[in-house]
């Protein structure tokens, strides 16, 4: 029922923190046959078999261009140079081993800027007070080599986040199911399939994100089902629809992602008759939500995507590795910075 994307020597972080190489097909889910996924590292969450694939900047006013005018203009260091070791404040790098260490302090000195400017992520670390997303940035570099991470996958995730982050999209929430406040400073849509494993292991990131920032963040849930492949998608995506009207997602969705979950018509008809719902009113919207499916598969076909699960972050699309530590990371920053 999957398609199947050859990877060779790819990593993935093991949920002790480790991560593993494998030269084996991974299995993704895909809307076509012929669609691509980028290089980003897969994510095995707590080492199981099935693997997940995972898809942002204000400028910051200038408070300090004295003390680094010298610097904007220089290039960033070449990588084989000798790395600066010379620790940065405030950043514990205890937990690696030389070559490790090593490959962080040359990492931190050849990065750009993650604010645009023409130094190094080290310069502005330490020189230039305006560049509000350097600490985190050397904080991201940090975990990713702490969690084994190949300096390759590192200089990937570090391009796609500060570099040449996903461009914007508009995406209408107001019929999606959602959790938290629709005022939430970080919103947080996801297109997904119940039929999709790798969307039933990322269920258990996002809620870890909800429960960790419950303050900060709301997620929508938009319907992807995808039918070529999992042929009960829709009508799990119709049922979960029609549980919302009666206030009933959660329950509805906790309930479709049970492994080996049936999800044809009479199957979630049952499922509603455990919930306690009005069957009749259930039965009604079942029907009449299956617009409101493919209007979502629309959106998200116009919004680029082509896999599930699919995260976008305040209306970009997220290219962060697929675990909730990292996702966190990516809200902690955008409330520092643009908040």
């Amino acid at each position: 029922m999957l398609y199947i994307l050859p990877v060779t020597q790819d990593v993935k972080p093991c949920g002790d923190g480790s991560w593993l190489e494998t030269h084996q097909a991974v299995h993704y889910n895909l809307r076509v046959s012929n669609a691509r996924i980028s290089g980003r590292f897969v994510l095995v969450i707590a080492c199981a078999p099935l693997l997940v694939a995972g898809a942002c900047e204000k400028k910051t006013k200038p408070n300090d261009v004295g003390a680094v005018a010298a610097l904007d203009n220089a290039a960033a260091p070449a990588a084989e140079s000798p790395a600066d070791t010379t620790p940065l404040p405030g950043i514990d790098v205890s937990k690696l081993d030389g070559d490790k260490a090593q490959l962080f302090y040359k990492l931190v000195n050849s990065f750009k800027s993650p604010c645009g400017k023409a130094h190094s992520l080290r310069t502005s670390f330490t020189s230039d007070t305006s560049c509000k997303r350097a600490p985190f940035a050397v904080r991201y570099v940090l975990a990713m080599i702490e969690d084994e991470a190949p300096e390759d996958r590192v200089r990937e995730e570090y391009g796609h986040k500060y570099e040449h982050p996903a461009p914007p999209v508009q995406l209408d929430t107001s019929r999606a199911p959602h959790v938290g406040a629709s005022n939430a400073p970080i919103k947080l849509v996801e297109f997904f399939d119940y039929e999709c494993p790798h969307c039933q292991m990322f269920k258990a990131q996002m809620e870890q994100v909800i429960s960790d920032k419950s303050a900060a963040v709301s997620v929508s849930y938009m319907m992807f089902p995808l039918e070529s492949v999992h042929h009960e998608a829709r009508s799990a995506a119709q049922a979960v629809l029609a549980a919302a009207q009666q206030g009933k997602f959660a329950e509805m969705h906790d309930r479709l992602f049970v492994p080996q979950t049936p999800h044809g018509r009479d199957a979630v008809m049952g499922y509603a008759k455990e919930l306690g719902l009005d069957m009749a009113k259930f039965q009604q919207a079942y029907d009449a939500v299956s617009a409101q499916v493919t209007s979502d598969l629309k959106q998200g076909e116009e919004a680029g995507v082509n896999a599930t699960p699919t995260l976008f972050f305040n209306d970009r699309k997220y290219e962060g590795p697929p675990a909730a530590k990292y996702i966190e990371m990516w809200i902690d920053e955008d409330l520092a910075v643009n908040r």
